[in-house]
């Protein structure tokens, strides 16, 4: 698979298209359900894109040689989750979503948090998730389904702790800090929105419309209106 960091997510990039990198290998284990060496190719015919693909027991990532070293782990790091999430993909159902923020609560907010309603939306393109305390309602954003599990749990446990603490004060930070990958999957989201923002070719395909509510009134979220929270463009 292949990124275009100036535009956005593309089609997987075949192994080689001629390009003569620059080898260095990471030694860094993969994010996926089975662990592999990193080899990091950097070429300078490549200005634009980073891409990711597994060759044997290996995974290789091809990335423009101007990076600088931390883009570089930044990139990988993002192209490691981009394939795991490739591999493991499976769109929960609402019922399931609703399940596993009953267990996300069980397991790292003492059960606590009891949503009435758990479900995706595709009406939420500049934030992650987004909650209603007042009616016990969380929703996701659709642009969650397909990313690694644990930032889909970060998300579901940030939403469940506003339903305790309101706004981004340090007592709701205390409550997320019971998730262990907390700062793993705002890195991650972080990435994304890098991605996105950076300023695309003109070749490059848009994306129409902004979205950005469901008309409701929201409580907190998970957004650009969040603090710190992870933002979305």
């Amino acid at each position: 698979m292949s990124v275009d960091p100036s535009s956005r997510v593309a089609g997987r990039t075949p192994p080689g298209g001629g390009e003569s990198p620059r080898r260095r290998a990471t030694g860094r284990a993969s994010r996926g359900a089975a662990t592999s060496a990193v080899e990091v190719r950097r070429s300078a015919r490549r200005s634009r894109t980073v891409s990711a693909y597994r060759e044997g027991d290996r995974t290789i990532v091809l990335i423009p040689a101007r990076m600088s070293e931390a883009e570089e782990r930044r990139w990988v790091g993002v192209m490691l989750d981009k394939l795991a999430a490739q591999e493991n993909k499976r769109i929960l159902g609402d019922g399931e979503l609703a399940e596993r923020a009953e267990r996300l609560s069980t397991q790292y907010l003492d059960g606590r948090a009891r949503p009435a309603s758990v479900r995706w939306v595709t009406n939420q393109n500049t934030r992650w998730g987004s909650c209603t305390p007042a009616e016990g309602s969380i929703r996701l954003s659709h642009r969650l389904q397909g990313m690694p599990e644990y930032v889909v749990d970060y998300v579901l446990v940030h939403e469940l702790a506003h339903l305790l603490v309101p706004g981004h004060g340090p007592r709701f930070w205390r409550l997320l800090e019971a998730y262990p990958r907390t700062e793993r999957a705002r890195g991650y989201l972080e990435g994304v929105v890098a991605a996105e923002r950076l300023p695309r070719p003109p070749y490059g395909e848009g994306e129409g419309g902004e979205g950005g509510g469901d008309g409701r009134d929201r409580g907190d979220d998970v957004g650009p209106a969040a603090g710190p929270a992870p933002d979305n463009g």
